[in-house]
């Protein structure tokens, strides 16, 4: 097993293998395999997930974010949010919508409302499996939004902390 540059982890058949005689109830999912075989000929399972080939990528680290960003993985519901419309009836006063309405300009121009979904689809998955996450650390804490999907426990407007450390 090893990863290529952009963190994509590839596993050899023998990885695959011994992952099933470790653990057979074990779903091996969104894994690339340098070279494939019919796994699920070999170990007898129903529904094993298609193994994926591991084709070497001739694009940027830059151009492979791009495109990691635009298939994030998570359920269609949080997908098709409407995570501005969510976020904004969030807030319970005029201060709290203004700074949500200056922050999710700043969010829409840099495109990263599906990372805001993705955020929000990570919080309920993490309070769903009862996951602790810590208070909040560097300069995210200063986005009202990320208070508000509950990414940290920093209230930014009391503290009066300004979005332009975190978008810089």
């Amino acid at each position: 097993m090893h990863n290529d540059n952009y963190g994509r982890q590839i596993l050899t058949e023998t990885d695959i293998c011994n992952a099933y005689l470790r653990d057979p109830r074990k779903v091996i999912d969104a894994v690339f395999v340098d070279k494939p075989i019919l796994f699920s000929d070999i170990l007898e399972i129903e529904n094993l997930p298609e193994i994926v080939k591991y084709d070497p990528l001739d694009i940027s680290v830059e151009e492979f974010d791009t495109q990691l960003q635009s298939n994030w993985y998570m359920p269609k519901e949080y997908n098709d949010l409407d995570i501005a419309k969510w976020v904004l009836d969030c807030c319970k006063t005029d201060e709290e919508l203004q700074r949500v309405g200056q922050e999710l300009l700043l969010f829409q121009e840099r495109d990263m409302f599906p990372l805001l979904r993705y955020c929000k689809y990570l919080v309920d998955t993490m309070r769903k499996n009862n996951i602790v996450w810590g208070v909040g650390r560097g300069s995210s804490v200063s986005s009202y939004v990320l208070y508000l999907l509950g990414i940290h426990k920093i209230n930014s407007l009391y503290y009066d902390l300004d979005i332009n450390e975190f978008i810089k």
